[in-house]
C-alpha cells in the first residue's frame, strides 16, 4: 500500500520554488481575486464557463497535481545532513510534523492519567480504528485503487467519509502512487521502494521528494476513472475541511458530548494515540510486508505473507498472494474472515445489495500460480522450480493486459504463461 502521509498536499510539487503554482494563480486570477469563472481555471465567454461543470472539477484536480517534470528532474538533487548524503531532497515540514508527532505520542502515553482513563474512550478508539481502517483497506485500496468490486452511491460515500478520517493523503495522491507502486515494484518508479530499507519504505519516503520517476511513471497512468466518480470529485474540492472534520474535530467531539470526556484527554485519545496507530499500521503494509514472511504465491518477488500485519492492517498483510492478484477483493486467498477484517464487511455490504461483482480468482487459477512460482511454504504444495515466460502479475480478467514499456520495465511478479494469463471472466470463482 502506501501513498500515505501527514497533511501534505505537496507530494508531487516540485522540488524548485514554486514557480508552476505561482504562475497558475496568476492565471486564476486578477488583482490577487478570482476571475469571473475563472475560479476553476478555464476560459469564459460573457462571464460564462466554456466547459461543464465537471471537465472543471476534473481539470482543477489535474492542474492542483501538475508539475513540470524537466525542471523537477533538473533540480533533484539529494540533500546533506550532518555529513549524511541523502538519495533525495529533504521535506522539512513533513520531518517535523511526523517526528513531532511521534514524541508528542511518547510523552502523552507515558504520561497520561490511568486513573481518569474511561472505557467509552477506549472502546470508541478501537471502534474508529476500525473505521478508518476500512476507510483505507476497503476503499481507497481495494475499491478506488484496484476495482475489486463495484458499489453504489451511498457505500462510496462511506467509504469516502471512512478514508478521509483516515487522516492520510487525498484519494488521488493515493490511488496514483498505490497503482505507479504495483506497476512497478522495487524500482525507482515505486514512491516507497522497499529496496532503499525498512524506514524508507515505513515513513522515510514520506520525509522526502519523491523520485523523478514516480512522477513520471505516475502521469503515465489513466486515472480517468478516478476523475469521473463525483465522490472522488467532491472529496478533493472539499479535502482540507473534510480531512479536519473527519480526523479531528468530529471524533474529538463525540466523547466529550457523549460520556464527558475531557476535551484534552478525548484529542490525547483521538488526534494523538488512534492517529498515530492508524497511520503505523497502513505503513506497515509498505514496510513489513515487503521485507518479513513467506512467499508461497511467487518468491520472485519481496511483498510477503505477514500474518501480524495482516491483523494490525485489517487483512492487508497477505500481500504475496495481494501482488499476484492485486484485483481479488479479499486481497487473500483466505476463504474465511481470520485476520481478514475488511472481507467480512464487504460481503456484509454485499448481503445488502450496497457491493456487488466481487472478483476473485479461481482455484485452479490460484493453484496453478503457487505450483509454478511459489516458495512452497503454502499448505497444498511442494517446492518446485520451473522456467516459463510470463507477463506482470495475473491480469484482471475484466480488463486486457496491455504489453507495454510499463509492464515490460516492471520487476513485479510475472505469474503465468501468456495464454494462461488471457483469462476472461470464465476463471472467477
Amino acid at each position: 500500500m502506501g501513498h500515505l502521509s501527514m497533511s501534505d498536499r505537496s507530494t508531487t510539487t516540485s522540488v524548485e520554488t514554486s514557480t508552476t503554482q505561482t504562475e497558475l494563480k496568476s492565471r486564476l486570477t486578477a488583482n490577487g481575486k478570482p476571475t469571473n469563472g475563472a475560479a476553476s481555471g478555464f476560459p469564459t465567454k460573457n462571464g460564462q464557463p466554456l466547459v461543464s461543470a465537471v471537465d472543471g472539477e476534473v481539470k482543477v484536480i489535474e492542474q492542483k497535481h501538475h508539475v513540470d517534470l524537466e525542471r523537477y528532474t533538473k533540480n533533484f538533487k539529494g540533500d546533506t545532513v550532518l555529513g549524511i548524503k541523502f538519495q533525495a531532497p529533504l521535506k522539512w515540514g513533513n520531518i517535523i510534523m511526523i517526528t513531532a508527532l511521534h514524541i508528542f505520542f511518547v510523552y502523552a502515553y507515558v504520561t497520561y492519567p490511568m486513573r481518569r482513563l474511561k472505557l467509552y474512550s477506549v472502546l470508541y478508539a478501537y471502534i474508529m480504528g476500525g473505521v478508518v481502517g476500512f476507510g483505507v483497506t476497503g476503499g481507497a485500496h481495494r475499491y478506488w485503487t484496484h476495482r475489486s468490486f463495484k458499489a453504489n452511491l451511498p457505500m462510496r460515500i462511506i467509504l469516502m467519509l471512512c478514508f478521509t478520517a483516515a487522516g492520510q493523503n487525498s484519494l488521488y495522491d493515493w490511488v496514483r502512487d498505490h497503482r505507479v507502486h504495483h506497476k512497478y515494484s522495487e524500482t525507482d518508479a515505486d514512491p516507497h521502494n522497499s529496496n532503499r530499507g525498512f524506514f524508507f519504505a515505513h515513513v522515510g519516503w514520506l520525509m522526502m521528494y519523491k523520485h523523478p520517476e514516480v512522477l513520471k511513471r505516475g502521469r503515465q497512468l489513466d486515472m480517468s476513472d478516478i476523475l469521473a466518480d463525483p465522490v472522488v470529485r467532491f472529496h478533493e474540492k472539499y479535502f482540507i475541511p473534510l480531512k479536519m472534520l473527519c480526523c479531528f474535530i468530529i471524533p474529538t467531539v463525540i466523547p466529550v458530548y457523549f460520556w464527558g470526556e475531557e476535551w484534552y484527554l478525548s484529542f490525547i485519545m483521538q488526534c494523538v494515540f488512534r492517529y498515530v496507530y492508524s497511520l503505523n499500521f497502513t505503513w506497515s503494509v509498505n514496510s513489513a510486508a515487503h521485507l518479513w514472511g513467506t512467499r508461497p504465491y511467487d518468491k520472485r518477488i519481496n511483498p510477503r505473507e505477514n500474518k501480524i500485519v495482516s491483523f494490525v492492517a485489517m487483512g492487508e498483510g497477505w500481500h504475496n498472494y495481494h501482488h499476484v492478484f492485486p484485483w481479488d477483493y479479499k486481497a487473500a486467498e483466505l476463504g474465511k474472515y481470520s485476520l481478514n477484517f475488511t472481507t467480512m464487511i464487504l460481503d456484509g455490504f454485499a448481503k445488502l445489495g450496497w457491493c456487488w461483482d466481487r472478483k476473485q480468482p479461481s482455484k485452479d487459477l490460484v493453484q496453478r500460480t503457487l505450483d509454478k512460482y511459489g516458495d512452497g511454504t503454502h499448505p497444498s504444495t511442494a517446492d518446485s522450480h520451473h522456467d516459463h515466460h510470463h507477463m506482470p502479475e495475473v491480469p484482471d480478467p475484466e480488463y486486457p493486459c496491455e504489453d507495454d514499456d510499463a509492464e515490460s520495465s516492471s520487476t513485479e511478479s510475472t505469474k503465468l504463461d501468456e495464454n494462461e494469463n488471457q483469462s476472461t471472466k470464465s476463471v472467477l470463482a
